[in-house]
């Protein structure tokens, strides 16, 4: 019997004992599978962002196309009507015009640049420089091109002409005749002579 009470002891030291290690072959190959697997998930995720973006480019297009798709139908019947009375036509291209501002509007692009405010190189373009009393020098003298922006996020400058501080009477050539010319003594080293 004690040969059998060795055996079952020995049976239950097996038991409780640790489970043996993997050989060092079968963790490394364990690692390798699930380092592959992570690859291709990510190829597969790559592919994925790739194909979104490519769809939403695609739906944003179309939707922008769709909305300037009624102002060239208005410009198409603009264009039927060009032998029309002048008044009318004139009428019709301000409702395009309108449309076509509706439609940035609905983008979320706003229009920039007014007579008055201060000129800012970031939304504005200076197309030239006007001596303007109406409005402070440095300021918006005239819109020429108004600009469109979204926020933060300029679709187009406003080009426009920039106000000037009016110059003196005659100019600069002018101020320039009025300054006395330089006498012998106003030269560097003295009198006539240079000493």
């Amino acid at each position: 019997m004690t040969e059998r009470h060795a055996a079952e002891q020995a049976a239950t030291d097996e038991t409780t004992a640790e489970p043996a290690v993997a050989p060092p072959g079968d963790e490394a190959a364990d690692l390798r599978d699930k380092w592959q697997r992570a690859l291709a998930e990510l190829d597969n995720t790559r592919k994925w962002a790739s194909r979104n973006a490519a769809d939403q480019r695609l739906n944003e297009r179309l939707a922008v196309s769709a909305a300037w798709l009624p102002v060239l139908d208005h410009l198409d019947l603009a264009l039927q009507h060009a032998e029309a009375d002048p008044v009318t036509i004139v009428a019709g291209v301000r409702h395009v015009r309108e449309q076509a501002q509706r439609v940035l509007s609905l983008l979320g692009f706003q229009p920039i640049g007014t007579v008055g405010e201060p000129f800012d190189p970031k939304l504005h373009e200076a197309a030239e420089v006007v001596e303007d009393t109406a409005v402070p020098p440095g300021t918006v003298a005239r819109v020429l091109l108004p600009g469109y922006a979204k926020g933060d996020r300029l679709l187009r400058p406003a080009v426009v002409a920039v106000s000037a501080a009016p110059q003196q009477a005659g100019g600069p050539e002018a101020a320039a005749e009025s300054r006395p010319a330089a006498g012998p003594d106003d030269r560097p080293g003295g009198g006539a002579d240079g000493d």
